[in-house]
């Protein structure tokens, strides 16, 4: 039997800890590993066009799976490719082994072709980043990295010389246990204790959720009713906290909407729970605040706590519920769910005027219709930008639907990589790509990535010719909108030229039709709807300081447009209102 080769283990590794596919471009100082897997059944290799789409594939299947998935660059320019993806990974919290390969061991550090040095560039996007200089060292040194991407929810880099990779492999290494799934982590029994006498001291309380509520949603659920607590969320926590919430005052925010700001500020005792919300101008500084969160290091990095609980949130609110005591006053919860409806009843009429006949067509309802179409169990990733409001404000999860974005690294260009590592989870599952034109032309050879793969990936692409968002933080900041404007090609034909279903939008009335046809399609397709770049109504007074980055902070701006089929889970917790 022919003895191993570094890269033949270093697969078998892989396989060991669960991975299933490995997302890159083939090139020199990978072939080796390629090769390994080529020859290794229970893993395949995905080829991709661009090295950045494989770092956003890989971080959406591990979003998806919870699962460790991988991607992989060659030396130099090809791995220093993944960066961008590898970032929002990390940001996500998404388990996630990125292969660095690596020029000649015997010329790293002597200005060689394409010389980088990978395992410094990706420390501040990896919990962990190392170079293999030696057979010897590469099991335990990949063993390291698995621990650290799955144990601590976020990437590792392992940087290989392609050299290295081509040696034989030391006598076979003793297989040492591979962490493959994070543990539940309870707090002491002094924090729950503390935050049990902080509710029932506070007469009024309110809940922010976010991502960290995953899997909690009942606990979440009756511990609001036993405390009586309006349940507001920020945008990860959306899909997790949404659905079948009677309680709910919907999202705070650049994108919020409701009365989540407005429940935030006005209880007695804040509870953030499972949430890295970055946006500190929307928080309030003159009420309590406890936070509940698995990772250490967001407790108090937002606002100032005054109590800070390590623990993930299930088990959190399992301990505590027990402790506290039953609220009975609901004047503030039933005050903060009118107001929610409310302020939904306010601005759903946004797109629903004429919507039949506006010209170009309202995105606000392109988001309405294809909530209504898209399948109960379908996978959404949408782009950052514009696409990032219609997600939040007319997307309705119900705890099977997946939401995913770029929604704590900001990056343009994502959603279609993402639908690619979501789509390889299931290929029965319905994925749909919410596109902004900008990010989708950024990354768009990867369309063909779905061609090559017959991935049946749908594209809705919200084609209005310009940066959307960019567009509307210039006019915010008192500056007149430039370089914002995208001379776009009918890309309903060009996803046709590339084998795929494709189909331009005109006309409200064709699109519900349009929609459908796409998602009947077998394979992969482009649904190109050319909507209104004039979508949103700016609030009339706005200052400059309002706008930081992506957020506008230091208000509670709701920018007007519809809510979807919010407004009616509203109307329906407003009905379990007592009336006087």
């Amino acid at each position: 039997m022919a003895k191993q080769n570094v890269a033949e283990q270093f697969v078998d590794i892989l396989v060991r800890a669960g991975v299933k596919r490995l997302y890159g471009v083939v090139g020199d100082s990978l072939n080796p590993v390629v090769d390994a897997v080529r020859r290794n059944a229970a893993i395949d290799w995905i080829t991709v066009r661009h090295e950045e789409t494989a770092a956003f594939a890989a971080g959406a299947e591990a979003q998806i799976t919870g699962r460790l998935a991988a991607c992989a660059g060659s030396c130099g320019p090809g791995n220093l490719h993944l960066i961008n993806g590898l970032y929002d990974a990390h940001r996500s919290m998404a388990p996630v082994l990125a292969l660095a390969s690596h020029i000649p061991s015997s010329e790293i550090g002597l200005g060689y072709f394409q010389e980088t040095h990978p395992d410094r560039l990706f420390q501040e996007c990896s919990h962990y980043s190392e170079l293999i200089s030696s057979p010897k060292q590469m099991p335990r040194l990949l063993d390291t990295a698995i621990q650290n991407a799955v144990g601590r929810s976020g990437v590792s880099v392992v940087a290989l010389p392609g050299d290295i990779a081509a040696e034989p492999a030391p006598e076979k290494a003793a297989e040492t246990a591979i962490v493959t799934s994070r543990p539940t982590v309870r707090p002491g029994d002094a924090e729950i204790d503390r935050l049990a006498r902080m509710i029932d001291g506070a007469g009024k309380v309110t809940l922010f959720c976010g991502s960290g509520t995953a899997g909690a949603h009942a606990e979440v659920m009756k511990f609001a009713e036993k405390i009586k607590s309006p349940v507001g969320h920020a945008l990860r926590g959306k899909e997790f906290i949404q659905y079948d919430n009677p309680f709910d005052v919907g999202m705070s925010g650049l994108l919020g909407y409701g009365a989540a700001y407005e429940a935030t500020h006005e209880c007695d005792l804040l509870i953030l729970l499972g949430t890295d919300f970055p946006y500190n101008a929307f928080l309030p500084n003159d009420v309590k605040i406890a936070q509940v969160d698995v990772r250490p290091e967001h407790l108090g990095r937002r606002s100032k706590l005054d109590l800070a609980v390590w623990g993930d949130v299930k088990e959190t609110l399992r301990c505590l519920i027990p402790r506290v005591k039953e609220k009975s006053d609901r004047r503030f919860l039933d005050r903060m769910i009118k107001k929610h409806a409310d302020a939904l009843e306010g601005v759903v009429k946004a797109y629903t005027r004429k919507v039949d006949k506006h010209i170009p067509i309202h995105p606000e309802y392109v988001a309405a219709v294809l909530d209504e179409v898209a399948d109960d169990d379908a996978i959404f990733t949408i782009d950052t930008g514009m696409c990032n409001v219609w997600g939040a404000r007319y997307i309705s999860p119900n705890g099977r639907r997946r939401i995913i974005g770029s929604f704590s690294h900001g990056s343009m260009a994502n959603a279609l990589p993402m639908a690619i590592g979501a789509q390889f989870t299931d290929r029965r599952r319905q994925v749909v790509s919410m596109s902004g034109d900008g990010g989708f032309s950024m990354l768009m050879g990867d369309f063909l990535t779905l061609v090559q793969h017959d991935l049946p990936v749908k594209v809705v692409l919200f084609d209005n010719s310009s940066l959307g968002m960019v567009e509307l933080e210039m006019m915010v900041s008192g500056l007149p909108s430039y370089g914002t404007a995208n001379k776009n090609p009918d890309f309903a034909a060009v996803a046709r030229a590339c084998g795929a279903f494709g189909v331009r939008v005109e006309k409200p009335k064709d699109l519900a039709g349009a929609l459908k046809d796409a998602f009947r399609h077998k394979g992969p397709a482009l649904v190109d709807v050319v909507t209104d770049p004039n979508a949103l109504s700016i609030p009339p007074k706005i200052s400059a300081e309002m706008v930081s980055g992506f957020a506008l902070s230091a208000s509670k701006i709701v920018l007007e447009g519809g809510v979807g089929r919010m407004v009616q889970m509203a109307r329906s917790n407003l009905r379990n209102v007592p009336r006087p």
